[in-house]
């Protein structure tokens, strides 16, 4: 059993989905495992990681605009603003997306779908430069 583990760093342009599939499946194709387990962690608490569609760009803004509605920038809504407006509602949209993906590796290649890819959410309105704990574990 062999193991890996580095710091992937993504930058943002603000709000909006990054995708990070092509990136993330060099690194961990580039390994030399045939089986295994891939486990990505955000190191941050006002972004988040996702599986979704990687075909149709409608699905990423509908996911968009669904942030934006189920935690609106609304300084009468919370308290912590520390950051800014967009700080608190960034906090709720990654709790509820969430930071950690675990994807097996079969055959030398991540077993992502057809359609899926992997994608940092960042719910700041800043650009960002984030980092994503890789590691990797087989065979």
């Amino acid at each position: 059993m062999r193991q890996f583990a580095e710091i992937l760093t993504i930058r943002t342009q603000g709000r909006g989905l990054v995708e990070t599939t092509r990136p993330v499946s060099q690194w961990a194709s580039s390994r030399g495992l045939q089986t295994g387990l891939l486990t990505l962690f955000c190191r941050h608490t006002s972004a988040s990681l996702i599986i979704q569609e990687n075909a149709a760009a409608e699905v990423r803004s509908d996911l968009e605009a669904f942030f934006d509605r189920v935690a609106p920038e609304d300084p009468e809504l919370y308290a912590h603003n520390d950051e800014g407006p967009d700080d608190m509602p960034a906090h709720i949209r990654s709790a509820l997306t969430g930071v950690q993906l675990s994807i097996p590796m079969i055959g030398g290649r991540l077993a992502l779908g057809a359609w899926q890819g992997i994608y940092l959410f960042e719910h700041r309105r800043a650009p960002h430069r984030r980092e994503i704990a890789a590691h990797l574990i087989g065979e």
